[in-house]
């Protein structure tokens, strides 16, 4: 199955979060039967990011959000903890400092935009002002309603720089938030993610869905598209994240950079090297004896 169009919120459509079902694993009964085909993806995921980062053409930017207990960090650690964290960078978006509130709402999040080679990931982000901003009424409404449109210019501004966008929403029930809350309460190694502002939140579950609605339908485009992922199913939503992140990469049809030096000509000083190391140990050099183009 092809997560991308299976997932994919396709530009201007209206998004039902309430007719997607958040248990969907698709063809696999259960995690067992999905493993191979995750550990392919992640597997490959990493191959392409160290491949992202050689060429040094272009970006990788991966947006998360969800609900409370959504899953961000998990889908940080188990699908995009495969990366190399020399080439990859993980931000957090919570309450803005007061440096970031005295400045536009975009502003804390350009400056964590990832460089040419590098894959920045999103935990939270700048959908935050339309999410938590609108439920709660920190701006009003008059001021919120913009920022879609400010958003899809500062992601089409970004896309035309070289950065590739992908907007993961973590779909979760209602039930399965619960669920996971008792986890979270069963388990002390759990315990500090517990926030006492979890079940005050619950009680704006409808508001946040309409806001997740507003923001999924208008700014998801051709070019920074929104995901809308099954998540109540932890092994399926990983799956499901890593097969699209890889089908993206590969379709940018990357290559390695051609050398700025003689190959030849290092082999040759490469060999002399080899043979004065083996002098120096009374050794002879290893392999045949080499010819003077170095092969």
């Amino acid at each position: 199955m092809d997560y991308i169009d299976r997932f994919g919120v396709a530009p201007g459509s209206k998004v039902r979060l309430d007719r997607i079902d958040a248990d969907f694993k698709g063809k696999h009964e259960d995690q067992a039967s999905a493993l191979d085909e995750l550990d392919k993806y992640t597997k490959r995921l990493r191959e392409l990011q160290y491949l992202l980062y050689a060429e040094g053409k272009r970006s990788l930017l991966i947006i998360l959000q969800a609900m409370d207990a959504g899953g961000k960090d998990g889908t940080i650690n188990h699908v995009l903890g495969n990366m190399n964290p020399q080439g990859a960078r993980v931000y957090g978006f919570k309450v803005p400092s007061a440096e970031e509130a005295a400045h536009d709402f975009l502003w804390r999040i350009h400056r964590a935009a990832p460089q040419r080679g590098q894959v920045a990931i999103f935990n939270r982000s700048h959908y935050e002002d339309v999410l938590v901003s609108r439920v709660h009424g920190f701006v009003p409404e008059k001021v919120w309603s913009k920022r879609y449109d400010l958003i899809n210019d500062f992601e089409k501004n970004l896309v035309d720089s070289g950065t590739h966008i992908l907007k993961f929403f973590l779909h979760i029930s209602e039930d399965e938030q619960l669920r996971r809350f008792k986890q979270r309460l069963d388990d002390p190694d759990r315990h500090w993610k517990i926030s006492g502002a979890d079940y005050e939140e619950r009680k704006y579950w409808d508001d946040y869905t309409e806001a997740f609605q507003d923001a999924l339908s208008r700014c998801s485009t051709a070019h920074a598209p929104w995901f809308v992922i099954p998540a109540n199913h932890k092994w399926f939503r990983n799956l499901a994240v890593s097969q699209i992140v890889v089908k993206t990469l590969e379709s940018l049809k990357m290559e390695f950079p051609k050398p700025t030096v003689d190959i030849k000509e290092v082999k040759e000083k490469y060999h002399e090297a080899e043979e004065e190391e083996a002098a120096r140990n009374g050794k002879k050099a290893k392999g045949k004896k080499r010819k003077k183009d170095g092969k």
